[in-house]
Formats: C-alpha cells, structure tokens, sequence
C-alpha cells in the first residue's frame, strides 16, 4: 500500500475545499440519528505518521456531532498492568455499544509495529499479532460493527518540517515526542512495517484507506467523505463478514447419553482427597502467582447438577486475593449493546491469578439458542469464534479448563423436589428451572453438539459425573491439579 503510494493529484482549491468539508461535517450529523436508530455501533480507527494529522482529523470529523452518543480514545502503549492479560483485551474492553461511535486515535496497529521494531515481537509473534486483529475485526463485523480504518500518510521531509515546527513552540511540543522522531529518523524501516501490517490486515469487511495527509484540509475532507460513504452503506446492508473454513484439533468425545453415572466415593475417602487436593492448590496457586501464569476455568451443567458446591470447594484452596468466581446471568443492557464476548474478554484474570466462571460464553450455543434470543446464524457462528478466543486465551499463557457437571433427570427431579420442599434452600429453585427441565432433550442436542464442536486440544472439555457430588468434586479439583502442573 504505502510502498506504490503516491500522493493524490490537486484536487479543488482551499476554498472549496472548506465548503465541501463544512457539507460532509452536517452530513455526519444527520446521520448520526440514524445511527442510533439503526443501533449500529461504529469504531473509527485513525493511525498514520506522527504529525501527520490524526488528531486535527478527530477534531474536525466529530465538530458537528452530539457528544452524548460518541467518544474519543487516545490509545497509547499499554503500561506495565495492562501487559498481564492479552493483548486484544485492552481494545475489546473499549468497543462502542449499539449507536454510538468510537474514535480511536492509534491503536492496535501502533502498537504491534512499534512492539515488532524494538524487537518485543519476533517475526512469527508478529505474523500472529496480525491474525489475532484479523480475527478481532472479522468477530465484531460479523457481530454488525462498522470499523472505519484510516491511514494518514505523509513523506519524511513533511513529517521532519513539522516535528520541528511543533517543538519550536512550548504549547505544542508535547505533541511530538520521542516516538516521532525515532520514525522519522527510520522512516523507510517503519513504512515497511506500516505498509506490511495495512496489507496484512485490509480485508472487505475492515478495508484500511489511505488519507495524503500533506495538506490539512484535503485530509480531513477525505476523512469525512469515506466515514460518510462507509456509514451510508452500512445503514441500507449492515455490516457482516465471511466466515473462513477452519479444521480445529478436536478430540474426540461421548454423547452424554452414553455417560456413566454410577460413580460413588465414600466420605472418609473423600475427605482424605480433599484435604490433599486442597494442600496442592495452595501449594500450585503460589506457584501460578510466582510464574505469572493465568488460569481459566469454565463451568457449565444442568440445573441442580452440583456447579456451585464443586466450586466452593475448589476455591477453599485458594488464596482469596488471587481468584475470582464470576457468576454469569443473564446479559445486562450494557452487554446486550456490545458483541457477546466483550463482558467475558473484559473479565479475563491477570497473570498470576485464576478466574472460575459459573456459567460462560458457551451461554450463547445453549440456552441464548435455545431460547431464541440470537439467531442461527449467529449461534452456528459461535463455535468458531468461541474456538478463537480459547485459543487467543491458550496463546496467552493460559491454562484452560472447561468442566461439564453431569446429572441424569431423575437425579435432578430429586434435587429439585428437595429444594422445593427445604425452607432455606427454596431460594434456588424458580420457575424458569422448572421451565427448562421440560426442554431437557433439546438441551442434551444442543449441548452433545457443543462439546463435539468445541473439545480442543488447547481447551478440551471434562465431564464430572455429579449424581455423588463427592466424586465429581474431587474429579475437577484433581484435573486442576494436574493441568496446572504440567502447565508450570
């Protein structure tokens, strides 16, 4: 891109230039109630050059708009905190919800590049940083996001001219910093670096264009007539994107129905377990927290099946300041604004810690199914990108587990009844777990379904065979054990 660059030919004067730009500024807030109408989140990401106009850009394209419904980001490296959890974390955590715009000035371009030029990204570790965006921008198209990707281009000797016309004066001298003069100084190292991410990451669904940002003017008038264009296109085809074919390492799994359920383990035995299980993970989770390494552990089952009691014990071995147990209920206004993954990616732990979710993205591929509350061709979709994003979390670092609590219906009919019937448990029994007992087979599909699709090698799946919740908690707590220690 950058290297077959040439800059645009003059086009009309600066007087019609200004008039041209003052239209596009109204249509952009014409537009913008129609935005919100449509519900259509929109992220604009402005990179490029240092000095070569980002920020006069965001000025003047947001000069018109109602600040209620947009926000201005201006993303730098990520400090020492934000380096212990993934690197998409700090970017998904940001993402606008339903109708409102987000301007980004720099983001996970930037930062890639300069991280790969330091030398803080090998050459395989960059090639990879570039499939983790494409993966990134790919999941919040498909989830309807308009990602607007400009690329502000100027030559060195403008770039030169103009640091040091910034650091001539006092009030402006902290816009240019020692980042701009090292590209500056490196120019043709960086465009190479810029040139190879943009052609990495331009794809139909998140195109970068190319702004000549040699005259100020010119440069924003562009900037407004592809947000204004890319916009209007949106509001009459929402935006999607193609799906690629993907072979995962899948291991092979049983159907539940073909799941023993006998299991049975004495008290004294089970006591005698737990206190060595426990005795490890205190022992592992100092380990973890030495060596940094984060742990994720998903559980999901049928109602009543033992999730909370296999949990509490799993927990009593850890020390409180380095884990968190994360119940997840249904979505929030907030979350139901934003792509479904974003209330799970904005609740990762940090290296070190352990985070245990009761109940987890895989929400989605049951009863957000089940229950219509997505459609098909969201919820088929959801496999993929949930498969991405364990292994963006197994890439990371991460050990992560998956734990399905099995039950058969006459053990949870009991469990029930024994609720129902016991004055201070009656508090977790309601009618929607009633409702959903009489959906029990279609549950069974959608869930066999899950597993198949969804067992990797990276992030395999476990069933514990709860009907004697004894053995199914000593189960989880030794695959945790296990997990961790080959992991460390």
């Amino acid at each position: 891109m950058l290297n077959n660059w040439n800059a645009a030919p003059d086009g009309p004067g600066a007087g019609e230039c200004k008039k041209r730009l003052k239209a596009r500024r109204l249509d952009l807030a014409g537009l913008q109630q129609r935005i919100r109408q449509a519900k259509l989140p929109i992220l604009v990401l402005l990179e490029g050059w240092g000095a070569a106009g980002k920020g006069s850009a965001i000025r003047s394209l947001i000069r018109e708009l109602d600040p209620r419904f947009f926000q201005v980001r201006s993303v730098g490296m990520p400090t020492a905190e934000e380096r212990r959890w993934p690197f998409l974390k700090r970017h998904f955590a940001v993402i606008p919800p339903q109708g409102k715009l987000l301007f980004l000035d720099s983001g996970w371009m930037e930062e890639s590049v300069r991280e790969f030029l330091r030398g803080d990204l090998s050459e395989e570790e960059f090639e990879c940083r570039m499939e983790q965006v494409r993966i990134f921008e790919r999941q919040l198209a498909s989830g309807g996001y308009l990602l607007v990707k400009l690329f502000f281009h100027i030559d060195a000797a403008t770039q030169r001219e103009r640091l040091e016309k910034l650091s001539a004066d006092k009030d402006t001298a902290w816009r240019c910093d020692e980042e701009d003069w090292k590209q500056n100084k490196n120019y043709e190292k960086y465009r190479d670096a810029f040139d190879r991410f943009l052609e990495g990451t331009h794809r139909p669904w998140a195109p970068w264009t190319v702004i000549d940002g040699t005259d100020a003017v010119r440069a924003q008038l562009a900037a407004a007539d592809v947000l204004c264009e890319q916009i209007t296109s949106a509001l009459v085809r929402p935006p999607t994107a193609e799906q690629p074919e993907y072979r995962w390492p899948l291991r092979p799994v049983q159907p539940l129905s073909q799941i023993a359920l006998d299991q049975h383990m004495e008290e004294q035995e089970y006591q005698e377990k737990l206190k060595k299980y426990r005795k490890k993970l205190e022992a592992l989770h100092n380990e973890l927290y030495r060596k940094k390494v984060p742990v994720v552990i998903a559980y999901e089952g049928w109602d009543a099946a033992g999730k909370g009691g296999n949990i509490k014990r799993l927990a009593s071995a850890l020390d409180p300041r380095g884990y968190e147990v994360i119940p997840i209920a249904s979505p929030t206004p907030d979350e139901l604004a934003r792509h479904y993954l974003w209330r799970f990616w904005t609740r990762l732990p940090k290296t070190g810690h352990i985070a245990i979710f009761d109940r987890s993205w895989y929400g989605r591929v049951m009863v957000e199914r089940l229950e219509g509350f997505c459609s098909r061709e969201e919820w088929t979709r959801a496999y993929d990108e949930i498969n991405e994003f364990e292994r963006a979390l197994a890439g990371w670092g991460a050990v992560v587990l998956k734990f399905w609590v099995q039950i058969d219906q006459d053990t949870q009919l009991a469990r029930f009844t024994e609720r129902q019937n016991t004055p201070e448990k009656r508090w977790k029994i309601t009618e929607e777990d009633w409702r959903n007992r009489e959906k029990w087979d279609a549950y069974e599909v959608a869930v066999d379904e899950m597993l198949r699709k969804t067992n990797t090698e990276y992030a395999p799946w476990h069933i514990l065979e709860s009907v004697d919740k004894r053995y199914a908690r000593i189960k989880a707590m030794r695959i945790v054990v296990d997990a961790i220690e080959q992991a460390l």
